[in-house]
C-alpha cells in the first residue's frame, strides 16, 4: 500500500501508569468484592436488612422496597459500611472511582513535563468525575 509505514505505535510512560493502575486496580477491586461478599455469607458482621426479611422486600418495586427497608439513597450506603450487606459496596465504589484514582497519578507527570494540554484535560475529566459521582446532578429517580 502506497503511504504506509513500518513503524509501531508506542504507548507513553503517562499512559503505561494509567493503563497498570487501571489494571491492577479493578482486580483489586474485584478481589475486595469477593472478600466482603464473603464475609457477607459467612455473616461475620451483621446485616442492615435482616436475613429474614429479605424474601419479603425483595418482592416489592423498588421504590417500595427501598421505603420499607429504609435503604439510604446516594452515597447515604457509606454510613453503614460496617454492615454485611453495605461493605459488598467498597469494591464497587473503587471500582467506579478507579478512573478518577488514575488520572490524579498522571498530574505530576504533566506538569513535570509541562504539557499543559493534558494537565487540564485530566483535571477537568477528575472535575466531571467526581461531579457526576457525587449525585449533586442527580436527575430522574
Amino acid at each position: 500500500m502506497k503511504g504506509t509505514t513500518n513503524t509501531s505505535a508506542k504507548a507513553s510512560p503517562e499512559q503505561i501508569k494509567y493503563a497498570d493502575l487501571l489494571f491492577w486496580g479493578s482486580w483489586f477491586s474485584i478481589l475486595l468484592m469477593i472478600i466482603t461478599y464473603l464475609v457477607y455469607l459467612a455473616g461475620i458482621l451483621d446485616p442492615y436488612v435482616p436475613v429474614d426479611k429479605i424474601q419479603t422486600y425483595w418482592q416489592l418495586p423498588v421504590h417500595e422496597y427501598v421505603e420499607k427497608a429504609r435503604i439510604p439513597l446516594g452515597w447515604g450506603w457509606v454510613k453503614f459500611v460496617t454492615k454485611g450487606d453495605f461493605l459488598n459496596f467498597l469494591g464497587i465504589a473503587l471500582l467506579g472511582g478507579m478512573t478518577i484514582i488514575c488520572f490524579f497519578t498522571l498530574i505530576p507527570a504533566y506538569v513535570k513535563k509541562k504539557d499543559w494540554p493534558f494537565l487540564i484535560i485530566s483535571i477537568c475529566e477528575i472535575l466531571i468525575l467526581a461531579l457526576a459521582a457525587s449525585g449533586i446532578l442527580a436527575v430522574g429517580h
